[in-house]
């Protein structure tokens, strides 16, 4: 079976990777249009790097009066568990011989002021009760919350009441690395072909039912044929799926958000003094990805400091590609859609204009409000990070990610941003039982697919404590993980 993958970001080589370590058998071609692997989204920079498993995001545990909802933070912590028995599957058959090479442990913290410290006080009632988030630590003191994260708390008022939430076993994650290092053992040990420095130019269905992917490189046009094609490309699976003629591509449209970060290289000595990820409270109005956070990094071994993001509104799919590039993506079907969102969001367009606009000095100022003192303590400079396209499914504007697979299982796409990468290996492995079942059933797919995943069920995992417990300290252990970093 001939599998085709367009984009050789974190997505498509996991799925790439997971595909034939299940079933060697397959064929499979990845194309990218960038000259490396992890060279987009998934590269150090165009994102956080945050480990999602909901420790710190309060827009993944919503609050409604006194009600809270916590069901979206079981699910995106039990798939963020599934990721790391796939990560540790692959450092101990040693395809990634240093897990400090793409994961590092931080602290997951969540800080807020009146009036948000009883909601917080509720969020860490509800969640510190399930054994997801068992470990997880309150404090409303200044001086504990000042030993948690120095740098939020240093320059601040003893008489400013601040609360804090802390989960010691939190990780940063470079995905750029880690999609470089699983590229690599693709093409090596797998016999996966990627093709780098090509675009692809449209994909439609042929005749005999094969896909054909027209392609263009420096060398020329060429067309590819393929019994099955995934499309991971990030914002750029949305004009793909337009031009596949496929009946459900109507029901979809892209809603592109930017962002931006500020950063500042720091010494190991200073990242020893912050050793967290630090999330407050989104503005009213913000998209969930401009949820502020302070950020430690680890980038090939070079310490940094992250804060934001700044939203910005720019009508590209993809950083790279023009303006031009979106509105031939456009289709008439689309353009009441857009209306109807723009009208119906019309805070958040507002919102994500505004942002666009915002210069270094109120960015320092944003910084400072975040964390008192900080923002003359480093140099900082402003960066640009990825740009995510957002869904537009029948009308209506979504923030999370969606899996699409025609009728025919012979194409799946990956549409959405968050929570992305970090649930990859979970997301992608869903994706194949959905696309390509049959390496499940054939040979010995299903017995492949337990030496890598000890348990892939998320319900077992949110309702079998002993066993979510064994898999967790197995996994932590394998990728250098331990309760306290203190």
């Amino acid at each position: 079976m001939k599998v085709f993958i367009i984009g050789a970001g974190i997505m498509g080589t996991t799925f790439a990777t997971l595909a034939k370590e299940i079933a060697p058998e397959l064929e499979i071609t990845i194309i990218e249009r960038l000259e490396r692997a992890g060279a987009g989204n998934s590269s150090a920079f165009w994102n956080a790097g945050t480990g999602h498993e909901a420790n710190c995001e309060l827009n993944y545990t919503p609050v409604d009066g006194e009600v809270i909802a916590v069901e979206k933070a079981l699910k995106i912590h039990a798939q963020f568990n599934v990721a790391k028995q796939f990560w540790a599957y692959l450092i101990k058959k040693g395809v990634i011989k240093d897990p400090k090479s793409f994961i590092n442990q931080t602290k997951h913290c969540t800080i807020v002021a009146e009036p948000s410290i009883e909601e917080l006080k509720l969020r860490f009632r509800e969640m510190s009760a399930h054994h997801f988030f068992e470990n997880m630590q309150f404090s409303d003191d200044f001086d504990q919350i000042k030993r948690w994260i120095p740098y939020t708390m240093e320059g601040r008022s003893r008489d400013e009441k601040m609360a804090a939430t802390v989960i010691e076993t939190g990780t940063d994650v470079n995905f750029g690395a880690l999609t470089e290092q699983m590229a690599a053992h693709a093409e090596n040990d797998l016999g996966v072909n990627i093709e780098y420095g090509t675009h692809v130019k449209r994909v439609h269905k042929s005749p005999s039912g094969q896909w054909i992917i027209e392609t263009e490189n420096k060398e020329g046009a060429t067309q590819h044929r393929a019994d099955v094609l995934f499309v991971g490309a990030g914002g750029g699976a949305f004009p793909l799926l337009k031009k596949s003629h496929l009946p459900f591509r109507t029901r979809y449209a892209g809603f592109p958000v930017g962002g931006r970060f500020l950063k500042a290289s720091i010494s190991p000595e200073e990242a020893e003094n912050y050793h967290a990820k630090t999330y407050g409270k989104a503005k009213v109005g913000a998209p969930p990805m401009s949820v502020p956070h302070l950020d430690l990094r680890v980038v090939n071994g070079q310490h940094y400091l992250l804060f934001g993001p700044f939203a910005s509104f720019n009508p590209v799919l993809e950083r790279g590609r023009g303006v031009f590039d979106y509105i031939k993506a456009i289709r008439l079907h689309d353009i009441p859609n857009l209306l109807d969102v723009a009208l119906e969001n019309f805070p958040l367009v507002k919102y994500l204009v505004s942002e666009t606009f915002t210069g270094k000095k109120s960015m320092l100022a944003q910084l400072e409000a975040f964390a008192p003192g900080l923002s003359t303590k480093f140099d900082w400079e402003p960066i640009h990070a990825g740009q995510r396209v957002q869904i537009i499914k029948d009308g209506d504007l979504q923030m999370g990610t969606e899996i699409v697979v025609s009728e025919d299982k012979t194409y799946g796409t990956l549409l959405g941003a968050s929570p992305g990468a970090s649930v990859s290996p979970e997301v992608m492995l869903r994706c194949l039982e959905q696309l390509i079942p049959s390496i499940f059933t054939k040979g010995d797919g299903d017995k492949r697919k337990k030496e890598i995943f000890q348990e892939d069920n998320l319900e077992t995992l949110i309702h079998d404590a002993d066993r979510y417990r064994e898999i967790r300290d197995s996994v932590n252990e394998a990728l250098g993980i331990v309760k306290s970093v203190d």
